[in-house]
């Protein structure tokens, strides 16, 4: 039987309980779904851009990490709470109330945000493989994808997918704090000013943009309640603090890391007024503490990025596609594992077509992922406040996340209208 009947018919027969909260450490057994959307999030593109605002803009954007916290935990616990309240994942929740055609143009313009997501993550396993070995970033993108394979088809995908993203997220961590305690430090008076001051400099909208569609992306939300069912969530952990302890766990690591990308930027880079163009551009950014090792350690951080986010996005985009057209989401499927295989080969080809630098490409790849949001964000918005969903079973409908979601996606919208 199906995944998504069978979440259906268990969370079906299930009666509400006001489930009491799990100690620490049991929330911290549960705790899965977050490390590996961490790992997707926090690609490649995800290092260009939050390097690029620093670089760029020194401090005065650290306010888009406020925004990004908000929005971030909005869109994952609307989608938990319409996954355990229904019993079906996202997309087989839209099909289910607004029909097939909603349900098709969801999966497909989803797919294509992961698919840009995908250009840019080969575009960054290629320039960290790059900057390490020195060979062509096409050569090294290539040499990664065939590693990747090996994933594709064994056994035990998520496990798998779950390890190396954590792996890949603590060496960040260490890289990029290493770089901010070697430099001094930050200016606190100009990190305070920054995540208080509202403004957008000339031009800093678009990487804005970019910024936030990776860091706080609709789509990571969405995956988020097809890889609950892989850790085999039911709905008492939506009210039990596990949900929200995997939603708030992953913001405080995308934060955690991008801040301090941004910062190291606005610390390096922008007293020189220095601009991100290349790989040996983000190099630069550790040089100060690392030295001749900076193309080494950077590109470790750039190919760890890189291989943790194709390894989950690029079967984030089949799962959604296959969703829009009513197909199997299971990780370990045929469909799933075949046109995985189709994604890359396709991405490959137009990253390897494209005549400029890597980083660049990994930029307007990055820019590109928000094609999903108005249109995903808008049927997350119907379902959230659809009746059948909310007050089915004797449960209240959430008011306060209701709001959430509302603001969230409206500053997603506007912010998208003012960059292009």
């Amino acid at each position: 039987m199906d995944k998504t009947k069978v979440m259906r018919i268990a969370n079906a027969q299930e009666t509400p309980v006001k489930s009491s909260r799990l100690p620490l450490r049991q929330l911290i057994k549960k705790i899965g779904p977050s490390i590996i959307l961490t790992g997707i999030v926090l690609g490649p593109g995800s290092i260009t851009t939050a390097a690029m605002l620093g670089s760029s803009y020194g401090y005065s954007m650290l306010w888009l990490l406020l925004p990004i916290a908000f929005m971030g935990i909005a869109f994952m616990m609307t989608t938990y709470r319409v996954t355990v309240m229904t019993g079906m994942p996202t997309i087989a929740a839209i099909r289910h109330y607004y029909g097939k055609w909603p349900a098709i143009l969801v999966g497909v313009t989803t797919f294509l945000s992961c698919l840009f997501f995908t250009i840019g993550n080969i575009s960054g396993t290629g320039a960290g493989v790059s900057l390490i070995f020195g060979i062509d970033w096409r050569l090294g993108a290539l040499i990664m994808i065939a590693i990747m394979l090996y994933c594709y088809f064994s056994k035990g995908v998520y496990g798998k997918v779950e390890k190396i993203s954590g792996i890949c997220v603590l060496a960040m961590i260490a890289a990029f704090y290493a770089t901010l305690v070697a430099t001094g430090g930050p200016d606190w008076g100009q990190v305070g000013h920054g995540l208080t001051t509202f403004s957008a400099p000339a031009g800093s909208l678009v990487a804005a943009l970019g910024f936030i569609a990776t860091s706080c992306s609709i789509t990571a939300s969405m995956y988020g309640t097809y890889l609950g069912g892989e850790k085999k969530w039911r709905k008492e952990d939506y009210f039990n603090g596990a949900m929200i302890t995997d939603a708030v766990s992953h913001v405080f690591e995308v934060v955690l890391i991008s801040g301090a990308i941004v910062l190291v930027g606005a610390i390096v880079l922008n007293p020189m007024h220095a601009k991100i163009a290349s790989s040996s551009d983000l190099a630069a950014l550790i040089k100060p503490v690392m030295g001749n090792a900076a193309n080494i350690v950077m590109g470790v951080a750039l190919l760890g990025a890189g291989f943790a986010a194709l390894l989950g996005n690029t079967q984030r985009g089949m799962v959604f596609l296959n969703a829009g057209f009513g197909k199997s989401t299971a990780l370990e499927s045929r469909s799933i594992r075949y046109g995985s295989l189709g994604i890359l080969v396709a991405a490959a080809i137009v990253a390897f077509l494209y005549g400029g630098s890597p980083v660049q490409l990994i930029y307007i790849a990055n820019v590109a992922t928000s094609i999903s949001t108005p249109v995903a964000g808008f049927f997350i918005c119907l379902l959230i406040f659809r009746k059948e969903v909310n007050q089915e079973q004797g449960y209240r409908p959430p008011r306060l996340l209701q709001a959430a979601m509302v603001v969230s996606y409206l500053f997603n919208i506007v912010l998208i209208i003012f960059a292009f």
